[in-house]
């Protein structure tokens, strides 16, 4: 054989080798793993497992012992959606976001997403993780109320990826990021708390304007009254000056306005003591001027009073001294004159009142009975006891009106044609002090002196 030949076997060799290497040498990009199965060999874990996995490198296959699989490592993009799912409170809300996911390249995860997904496709990987982020995210909206969702979004995203996390883990797949790009409601309960939250917002932006307008005024009216209490303290300085000029030049001028009250007050005292005088000298006139009209006239008066009095009160004396005398000698005369002179002093008293008697009109006196009270020592004669009797029946008769002769003429005679009517008692003299003009007696009338 010649060189040719060997170069063309050669060649041949070399061409088969490298086309059976292109079919058994597997090159491994950064973004996969290749997967050889078909041996048994222990993992990391030491654990057997049926498969191998090169992960950015190179590997070859054993021919008609494995076969070679790639999984891709890139990030794959899901939108989470759920609609009406109930929050803390009964409140339905719907939520959508986005999130991105991809297998792990490490073990033990990558194992998981191996057993899990190797065969399948990116768009039934991403069916499996948007349905298990939609669950996980039901069950944390049902722990929190509309307005944590809302208001804290970033919490909320955390919350969903840690409660994903575990399920992920199971599935091999890994969580990168989350975000939460809406939360709505049908109900209007969001839009509710934005209206308080803006109402809110707007009363504080007037609260803080009204704030500021205050801080503002207030501040104005503090340079205000710093200016007005420099301008009072100017004043109060200047009005100190004035008042110790005014100081200066009244000490300067003390000495001659001393001496200028001093001569007014000794003019005006003097004119005092004048006055004074004046007045002593018009007040001794008064004196004299009503001694001499008043007082002296007044002591005359007095005196002739008093001798007048002393001439009445002689004359009083004299007259009652008179009288007294004249009384006596009646008494005397009344008792050496005995029964005669009582009669006739008796007499002389009944005259006047059978006068008085008789001027009285229709008024007749048909008899005047005298009795006597003389007394014996042995006893009442006759007459005296009749006169009793009469006395006793007369007395009777005027203070009962009942006249007890007349009953017992009516007892001893009983014909009514003949008994006189009952006498009526007259009525008692009204008595009246007069005064006595003179005094009676047997012996004649006595007029007391005047």
């Amino acid at each position: 054989m010649g060189t040719a030949a060997i170069l063309g076997i050669l060649g041949i060799a070399l061409t088969t080798l490298v086309v059976i290497l292109t079919r058994l040498l597997y090159v491994c990009q950064p973004n996969e793993v290749l997967v050889f199965a078909g041996r048994r060999r222990r993992g990391r874990d030491h654990n057997l497992k049926g498969y191998r996995i090169i992960r950015g490198g190179r590997g070859v296959r054993i021919p008609l012992f494995e076969t070679v699989s790639r999984m891709d490592l890139t990030n794959m993009i899901i939108d989470v959606q759920v609609h009406n799912a109930y929050s803390k409170g009964g409140i339905p809300l719907s939520v959508q976001g986005v999130a991105n996911i991809k297998i792990p390249g490490e073990e033990p995860l990558l194992n998981n997403a191996l057993e899990r997904f190797l065969g399948h496709g990116r768009d039934q990987i991403k069916k499996f993780a948007q349905d298990t982020l939609e669950g996980n995210l039901r069950g944390v909206l049902a722990t929190l109320t509309p307005e944590e969702v809302n208001q804290d979004k970033e919490r909320f995203a955390t919350q969903l990826a840690g409660e994903a996390e575990h399920d992920f883990n199971r599935l091999g797949l890994v969580l990168d990021t989350l975000k939460i790009q809406n939360v709505s409601d049908q109900v209007g309960y969001l839009d509710a708390i934005g209206r308080r939250l803006s109402a809110e917002i707007r009363r504080d932006a007037q609260l803080a304007e009204a704030e500021a307008q205050a801080e503002a005024a207030e501040k104005k009216w503090y340079n205000t009254m710093n200016a007005e209490l420099a301008k009072i303290s100017a004043a109060i300085e200047i009005a100190r000056k004035e008042n110790d000029r005014r100081v200066a030049d009244a000490e300067t001028q003390r000495e001659a306005s001393i001496a200028k009250e001093r001569a007014d007050v000794h003019a005006l005292i003097v004119e005092a003591q004048a006055q004074v005088q004046m007045q002593l000298a018009r007040i001794e006139q008064v004196r004299r001027q009503l001694d001499a009209d008043v007082l002296q006239p007044a002591l005359a008066t007095k005196r002739k009073a008093e001798e007048h009095a002393k001439a009445e009160a002689a004359k009083v004396i004299q007259s009652g001294r008179a009288t007294a005398q004249v009384l006596k000698d009646l008494a005397a005369g009344y008792a050496q004159s005995g029964a005669a002179g009582r009669d006739a002093l008796l007499m002389q008293k009944l005259l006047p009142v059978t006068e008085k008697l008789a001027q009285i009109g229709g008024l007749k006196v048909d008899r005047v009975t005298l009795l006597g009270t003389a007394r014996g020592d042995a006893g009442a004669s006759g007459p005296e006891l009749a006169g009793k009797l009469v006395s006793a029946n007369e007395q009777i008769k005027a203070v009962t009106g009942v006249d007890l002769g007349a009953v017992a003429k009516q007892r001893l005679d009983p014909d009514p044609g003949d008994a006189p009517p009952p006498s009526v008692p007259p009525p008692p003299p009204t008595p009246r002090s007069e005064p006595p003009e003179a005094a009676s007696s047997a012996f004649g009338t006595v007029k007391p002196p005047r």
